[in-house]
């Protein structure tokens, strides 16, 4: 009996090689794969390598996937390993029938059938006809090669062009239908779907066209169209660039999940070859165990505004049920008003790639997602508090994994607790302010006196900002103390406070040094405490620089993606670049904490 590839397809989607093998061999993760002693010839040095999607041993050459590797192994026919994974996986075997042969008969004409669009809608674009479709793309600043790299096209007019080419071919209208390239009116006749938009072919795991997207020119609505449900494309389950993703992802590049079709071509241009994007809906199970296929920690990218709070809250909502000590992901935050392809355009790579170092593990942002909205003051609020992180840490199904979580969450819970703080962790709700006195009410004299003081009380901090202490603009007093800080850092072999103030006492610095730690007229915040925890100590610094600076903390990030995109070689501009992206993205995630604190 001859079973389709889409069932097999769908088998092995559902079936963890690693999983698979980790019953018979002991696995050692070696990179992004995993490595272990080749089960079919003795050996003492593992040869034996796993990936996401099959096994090589190097010292036999036997290899496959889960099917094969179930085979070999026990010794199985084809149909007895695929039962046994089936009935594992929950599948049901298709029964071999006249019916079933003809719908995968038809599904696979299906895929000449898109092939051959494919192929339509790009010769359409370099025709007269698709002059508007080119420029828009090239406006968009998408090289030729980029352009044919992805097979975008032009879908022409919608008067029939399609379906008469494709006739020539003996393509039919209920083929095109089926294929998702038409749609039929209430009166029963049959229409393109797809008319002035630009065409992005939509593809599988192996590249092959499933369906497409388009987007208009001009004002319509929708400005993006998908095709619909076929027996070869399902939204929930298909990822835009998948093919090229998983290919990349086994050079080393990191899986990044962004919202749209030009982030993702965008990204790819730039040289983040790792990025995919759900297709018009958020991010699903099954899109998420498609990527978990191809790395076990993908950075999930959010719109740094109320909107990519929410959808990072829904996709952590999503993800603890899936967890396992093998797949995770991060997620990081945009700048307010851009999106990938604004990013990379006006700022460069270097400003992305700066985002994606700032990506936060799931358990930190969960923390903070977690936190009441109502606050944490009284004795209530934080018991409820509590209870949602162990809550949430129980949702894990993996009982170990589900233990680490809670200890990390309590073990930041508490932390606060015992430094009088919010139970915020890192970055509290409210951080680091006065009691009464909100840090945006704070003179500009007055954070650089906090800066200072910070630095005082922990100056193995001046490591860390050391790039940015050039966009300190500070009055006199303070700046001859900064001077003397610096040139005793530069001398000093241990970065301790107590060798600091003596240095700074001698260098005749004793008023100066007096005001700045002076509890009046504005006391100063806990993270300038002797005993301030180093990363309290470290977030604090940074929300009271990125205050300073809000006025032109954008400005500055801007002009520093653009000279570091001019200057890819100079490894001052690209520290510049990450201290001041650190500083903007570190005071956005602070706001809307306060948000909601």
């Amino acid at each position: 009996m001859a079973l389709s590839p889409a069932f097999l397809d769908e088998l092995r989607a559902r079936t963890p090689i690693s999983v698979v093998i980790g019953r018979k061999v002991k696995l050692a993760r070696s990179g992004r794969n995993m490595k272990g002693n080749c089960p079919f010839h003795n050996e003492k040095t593992p040869s034996f390598y796993v990936y996401d999607d099959g096994y090589h041993c190097f010292g036999c050459g036997a290899h496959g996937d889960a099917v094969s590797f179930v085979m070999q192994s026990q010794g199985l026919g084809f149909m007895e390993a695929v039962q046994q994974l089936a009935g594992e996986a929950g599948l049901e075997v298709p029964k071999a029938s006249p019916e079933a042969a003809e719908v995968e008969r038809r599904r696979l004409g299906l895929t000449d059938v898109l092939a051959r669009a494919a192929e339509f809608f790009r010769t359409q674009l370099y025709l007269p006809e698709g002059k508007a479709g080119l420029d828009y793309l090239r406006k968009r600043g998408l090289s030729e090669l980029t352009i044919a790299r992805f097979g975008l096209g032009w879908s022409g007019e919608g008067r029939g062009a399609l379906v008469a080419e494709l006739g020539r071919d003996g393509i039919i209208p209920a083929q095109l239908l089926e294929a998702g390239l038409l749609r039929e009116t209430e009166s029963g006749e049959l229409r393109e779907l797809f008319f002035n938009r630009v065409m992005f072919p939509i593809r599988d795991r192996r590249g092959t066209a499933i369906s497409f997207g388009g987007r208009i020119l001009g004002d319509g609505q929708p400005k993006y169209v998908n095709g619909p449900e076929t027996s070869l494309f399902s939204k929930r389950r298909n990822l835009y660039a998948l093919d090229f993703a998983r290919t990349a992802s086994r050079e080393g590049a990191v899986v990044t999940v962004v919202e749209g079709y030009m982030d993702v071509i965008a990204l790819h241009q730039a040289g983040f070859t790792g990025a995919v994007a759900p297709l018009g809906t958020a991010l699903t199970e099954e899109q998420l165990a498609e990527i978990w296929r191809i790395s076990p920690a993908p950075v999930l990218c959010f719109d740094g505004d109320a909107a990519g709070g929410r959808a990072a809250a829904r996709t952590a909502e999503l993800v603890l049920p899936l967890l396992t000590p093998a797949h995770s992901l991060r997620l990081a935050t945009l700048p307010a008003g851009e999106d990938p392809d604004s990013l990379v355009r006006g700022q460069g790579a270097a400003a992305f790639q700066a985002v994606l170092n700032a990506a936060r593990p799931l358990s930190d942002v969960l923390f903070d997602l977690l936190r009441p909205a109502s606050g944490t003051e009284s004795p209530e609020q934080r018991a409820a508090f509590r209870v949602r992180l162990e809550e949430a840490a129980k949702r894990i199904p993996d009982r170990a994994l589900a233990s680490e979580y809670r200890t990390v969450l309590l073990d930041r819970f508490f932390a606060a607790r015992r430094r009088g703080l919010a139970p915020g962790g890192r970055v509290p709700t409210r951080p680091m302010a006065p009691r009464g006195v909100p840090s945006d009410a704070l003179t500009g004299a007055e954070r650089g006196r906090i800066l200072l003081a910070i630095l005082l009380r922990h100056p193995a901090l001046l490591r860390d900002v050391e790039h940015a202490l050039e966009e300190l603009a500070l009055p006199e007093g303070l700046a001859r103390v900064l001077h003397a800080l610096l040139r005793w850092a530069e001398a000093a072999d241990v970065l301790d406070s107590a060798g600091l103030m003596s240095h700074l006492t001698e260098t005749g610095l004793t008023v100066e040094l007096a005001d700045i730690l002076s509890a009046t007229p504005v006391p100063l915040p806990t993270c300038a405490a002797p005993d301030a925890m180093p990363g309290e100590a470290e977030a604090g610094w940074w929300h009271f620089f990125g205050l300073l600076n809000r006025a032109r903390l954008q400005e500055e990030v801007s002009a520093a993606g653009r000279y570091f995109a001019e200057h890819g070689d100079d490894r001052a501009a690209e520290q510049r670049l990450i201290a001041l992206t650190r500083a903007r993205e570190t005071l956005n995630r602070e706001q809307g904490e306060a948000d909601i604190g």
